[in-house]
């Protein structure tokens, strides 16, 4: 069975077309940088690869960039689109309706538009993959799996907020948590590298959006992100955690209004609030050339991640290890050598040759003597994906 797998992020789409249930993977490419001028193009197949840069505005012409390369005449794996029998698509926003994968229906795409609001970068990218797909694909099952599943196991104490009870249970406010389907693999392979049955483990997923997980056997009991994809970390353009009194401030004393701040915490803020830049790779140059924004945009990221490892450790009484994954995670030795400095109390110890290591596959990076363990574990939400879709239809 071909399975496509479209995974839209805030500013990227990751794509995998499988042969399942073998997890072969057929072809595979990434959009990355949307919106920029510089958009960069990947696509690669056992006989063909392509690199290009180009300006793509936005994620529907991206998606649509990604159908027509996969049906190219020279390049391409398709003869024809009925060849797909199911897209997977990743939608980050499930709200209180969705708890697993589902099959998408019209009704299934009209509860994830009301839920734009809640995950306003994300959920409207993936709701334009599953229409365009729908459109490409006429003849395949668009399966959507949602990003909130996986914190279904956080306790009560974790997602209920500390407002009046009828929010909770009139209106589902509540924190969700995001990035699941990446947590639940790296979670799952990180415990079978470990082999520990009682493990407990802090996955910590930097991209242009970040999130943490404390993980206690295998189950996610408490998560960075809450009733939308903005709380915890500082992201990519997102505030991560902000005293809400500042929102009344900006409100009532300087004049903005609530979509403004609104659009000023999701999309201003962040690392490009606070450099002028949104991709780490642009912030770890200036800040090498001396850039003081830069430096002290990296050293406040840092900061943050140290400071919910700590409190995840306390809340399960230990700590195995920590998991750097995605893009900035598996990538960046600037940022884990700044998270990893000065943790010796909670048994962290780097090694900083083994930290420069590009790694492809499950990476230890930390020194002989360390206590915790601090891995590299590659995410794939694609094959989760394709494993959870492959799952509901075969």
């Amino acid at each position: 069975m071909k399975i496509l797998v479209i995974n839209s992020g805030s500013s990227s789409i990751k794509y995998q077309l499988f042969n399942m249930p073998q997890e072969e993977v057929i072809c595979s490419g990434l959009v990355e940088r949307i919106g920029l001028n510089d958009t960069e193009i990947h696509y690669k197949s056992s006989t063909n690869k392509i690199d290009e840069v180009t300006t793509i505005d936005n994620h529907k012409i991206g998606l649509e960039k990604i159908v027509n390369l996969l049906l190219d005449a020279k390049v391409g794996v398709l003869k024809s689109t009925s060849e797909i029998e199911a897209v997977g698509h990743r939608v980050v926003h499930g709200g209180s309706t969705f708890s697993k994968t589902t099959i998408v229906t019209q009704e299934v795409k009209d509860k994830i538009k009301t839920l734009f609001s809640l995950a306003p970068q994300h959920n409207p990218a993936n709701y334009e993959g599953i229409v365009v797909a729908e459109k490409m694909f006429p003849n395949a099952k668009q399966i959507a799996v949602f990003d909130t599943a996986f914190h279904q196991t956080i306790p009560v104490e974790a997602y209920k907020y500390a407002i009046p009870n009828k929010f909770l249970e009139e209106e589902n406010i509540r924190l969700y948590g995001f990035h699941g389907t990446s947590h639940k693999y790296v979670s799952e392979k990180t415990n079978e590298y470990l082999g520990i049955k009682n493990s407990k483990i802090v996955t910590i997923h930097l991209g242009n959006g970040c999130s943490m997980t404390a993980i206690k056997n295998g189950k996610s009991i408490d998560h960075t992100l809450g009733f939308g994809p903005v709380t915890g970390l500082i992201m990519g353009s997102r505030s991560g955690d902000i005293d809400h009194a500042i929102i009344f401030y900006l409100v009532n004393s300087l004049g903005y209004s609530l979509n403004e701040v609104n659009n000023l915490l999701q999309k201003e803020s962040g690392m490009l609030g606070l450099t002028g830049f949104s991709d780490l790779r642009n912030i770890e140059a200036e800040a090498e050339k001396g850039n003081r924004d830069c430096k002290l945009a990296l050293a406040m990221n840092a900061y943050r991640i140290k400071k919910y490892i700590g409190s995840y450790a306390a809340i399960m009484n230990g700590l195995d290890a920590i998991v750097f994954t995605a893009g900035i995670g598996e990538n960046s030795d600037v940022i884990r050598k700044l998270v990893c400095t000065n943790m010796a109390y909670l048994g962290i110890e780097l090694d900083e040759e083994k930290n420069t290591i590009r790694a492809k596959e499950i990476t230890e990076i930390h020194t002989d003597n360390s206590k915790t363990k601090i891995l590299i574990v590659p995410t794939n939400e694609e094959v989760e994906i394709a494993k959870q879709s492959f799952e509901l239809i075969r």
